[in-house]
């Protein structure tokens, strides 16, 4: 079965990291959304006198935030229907919302849920103050808003998002990224994926 691969969670949890460690050991498509839609979405948010490295206003949300998502999501489908492996890298809040948005993915690559291994890992953190703490460290200006406004940041995030689509609970893992990104942990996460 093709595998597909989502890589999901809140803002500095590491969900690029793990994924890209992965990555190694499994061949897919690599689509991390920031990369798929960055260029364009900067240009568009100059032309419109816009700050480029804005990801949490309400402009960008309601015209380009399903601008990218649904621009990663058609490149999903290409590479499903061309028979790759895919692993999916971004938040996915409003997607892992809607049962039927999954389903619209793997049909319209003209697969069957029994062709694709769907999978979630959810990138997670032991708590809000450790995800500050490497937001800081990453030093990305897309993350300034979330860093002057923590407080509500807070408030409007699922740490851990809740997973609504037609999959086995056993597709589903909470991966806890606070310490070392060890081997073991590393090994652990690929039996998950394998398994059927």
């Amino acid at each position: 079965m093709q595998k597909l691969v989502f890589f999901v969670g809140v803002a500095g949890t590491g969900k690029t990291t793990v994924a890209k460690k992965l990555a190694g050991r499994i061949p897919a498509a690599f689509l991390d959304r920031d990369t798929v839609g960055g260029r364009f979405v900067e240009k568009f948010l100059i032309h419109n006198g816009l700050d480029p490295n804005d990801r949490d206003s309400s402009f960008y949300k309601e015209n380009l935030r399903d601008l990218e998502y649904d621009t990663t999501k058609d490149i999903c489908i290409e590479n499903l229907n061309a028979g790759q492996n895919v692993f999916m890298i971004s938040p996915f809040t409003a997607e892992l919302k809607h049962r039927e948005w999954i389903e619209e993915v793997i049909t319209s690559a003209g697969l069957t849920q029994s062709d694709v291994d769907v999978k979630v890992i959810v990138v997670a953190l032991k708590d809000m103050e450790l995800q500050k703490e490497r937001i800081i460290d990453r030093q990305t200006e897309r993350d300034q808003w979330k860093l002057d406004h923590w407080e509500d940041f807070k408030k409007r995030v699922d740490f851990v998002p809740e997973v609504n689509w037609d999959i086995p609970q056993t597709s589903i893992k909470v991966f806890d990224n606070s310490g070392d990104l060890t081997d073991a942990k590393i090994e652990d996460l690929y039996q998950f994926i394998i398994q059927e």
